[in-house]
């Protein structure tokens, strides 16, 4: 599941998607284009100069063949899209407000409006329910975006609070925007703040944490 110092996801290798998670040791990689995130639902687009417009979002679609988009995370889920042949492919980069928002969903429809084709999906590493505790001002917007769905995601902790799996929120919304079980990969989907030899965390390290990049890019079209 590795590539030098990037996690790979078996559902997008079995189609050939080139793409990585980030560890700590993985760099940038070259010519790679991403959005000024903002965590918002916006889907920037990467034109046919190279350019991501508008420059403030968190997903960014693109299908200029060899050149990666990305989305950085430090807790927050990263989530790469691609067309099942790859020629359209999209990085999503999506914390509480973000799925609160609705950027799965927004990411998946701008992917899909690019290319009409079936979409396969990876979640990559962020902090996991074994680490994650919120109260009412995360969970009361999520509620209104998941509904009853929102109740699996939890679990009780102290008074007021509960842990919450974001990974699952974010593979609820990839099945309700349309990309089915099987094509929806999990493998890289690791704790962020469990795992401080590999991950950036903000919630363990605070404002002294680095970001994680990760990138997915497109193919050339079959012949």
């Amino acid at each position: 599941m590795t590539a030098g110092d990037f996690l790979r996801d078996p559902v997008l290798d079995a189609l050939g998607i080139a793409h990585g998670f980030g560890t700590r040791r993985a760099p940038e990689p070259v010519g790679c284009r991403r959005p000024h995130q903002v965590h918002g639902a916006v889907v920037a687009r990467l034109d046919d100069t190279g350019q991501v417009m508008p420059e403030e979002a968190d997903a960014l679609v693109g299908r200029r063949v060899g050149v990666p988009v990305a989305v950085v995370t430090a807790d927050c889920v990263p989530v790469l899209l691609a067309t099942v042949s790859g020629r359209a492919v999209a990085a999503v980069h999506a914390g509480w407000r973000g799925l609160a928002a609705g950027v799965i969903g927004e990411a998946v429809g701008a992917l899909a409006a690019l290319c009409e084709e079936p979409l396969a999906a990876a979640v990559g590493p962020h902090i996991g329910a074994c680490c994650y505790e919120v109260d009412a001002p995360v969970v009361e917007p999520l509620s209104a975006r998941f509904g009853a769905a929102l109740n699996a995601a939890l679990v009780p902790s102290r008074p007021g609070h509960h842990w919450i799996d974001l990974g699952r929120l974010v593979v609820a919304d990839l099945h309700r925007a349309g990309v089915p079980a099987e094509r929806v990969g999990t493998a890289a989907a690791l704790c962020t703040a469990c795992d401080p030899s590999r991950f950036e965390s903000f919630r363990r390290d605070g404002a002294s944490a680095g970001r994680l990049v990760h990138w997915v890019a497109a193919g050339a079209s079959p012949p």
